[in-house]
């Protein structure tokens, strides 16, 4: 499953949908190397989630004019809003693959575990002949980041506005309903000149 905030079930990775909670699939995040925080640090693979590390100063959403995304070439605070940016645009994919049941175009801001665990709800879902519908509010923040840089990860107060489930038969809304809020956590990896959204899990947290 993923992260809609719907009636508060999390899809494989992205936001919450009604409760079928991702957490079977999106829980399960690979550990990574975080900075050390004072209280010492972890050392997880990359591209996974951490939950430990260096607490990060929020930065400003906009997008980055930098035509590098090359942690290595560009300081802290510019890959914060590179980050922000990509993560920004894997929410709205996420939302249009599940409302379209189409995943195609989630590659292009998606890597795996992620990935192919929202592809696989997304099929499920189709197969099922049922669609979603739902809007989200997103508040993320970068909390930490990986020794080496190639990881950032960001913590989400994602609350689902109202989320619905229809049949793509004969478009009757089969359930759903006003949704809540709760802080995801998702890690972001650089990977072959980009940053995409590599894992991600609900803590089970409300906001």
């Amino acid at each position: 499953m993923a992260m809609h905030v719907r009636p508060v079930r999390s899809t494989p990775d992205g936001g919450p949908r009604p409760h079928r909670r991702a957490r079977t699939a999106a829980a399960l995040l690979l550990p990574l190397t975080l900075t050390a925080s004072a209280c010492g640090s972890t050392t997880p693979r990359a591209g996974t989630f951490a939950p430990t590390g260096e607490t990060a100063t929020p930065t400003p959403l906009n997008t980055p004019t930098a035509t590098s995304e090359d942690p290595a070439t560009l300081p802290p605070a510019e890959i914060d809003k590179i980050v922000l940016a990509r993560y920004r645009a894997y929410q709205s994919a996420y939302q249009h693959a599940y409302e379209t049941n189409d995943p195609t175009a989630l590659p292009t801001v998606a890597m795996d575990p992620v990935l192919s665990r929202v592809t696989t709800d997304i099929e499920r879902t189709k197969a099922k002949n049922e669609i979603w519908r739902f809007t989200n509010i997103s508040n993320p923040r970068i909390y930490a980041r990986s020794k080496d840089g190639q990881t950032v990860y960001v913590a989400d107060c994602l609350r689902t506005v109202v989320s619905y489930k229809y049949s793509a038969v004969t478009g009757k809304r089969l359930g759903g309903g006003k949704g809540g809020g709760l802080v995801h956590r998702t890690a972001v990896h650089f990977s072959a000149g980009l940053w995409k959204v590599a894992d991600a899990i609900d803590d089970e947290r409300k906001c």
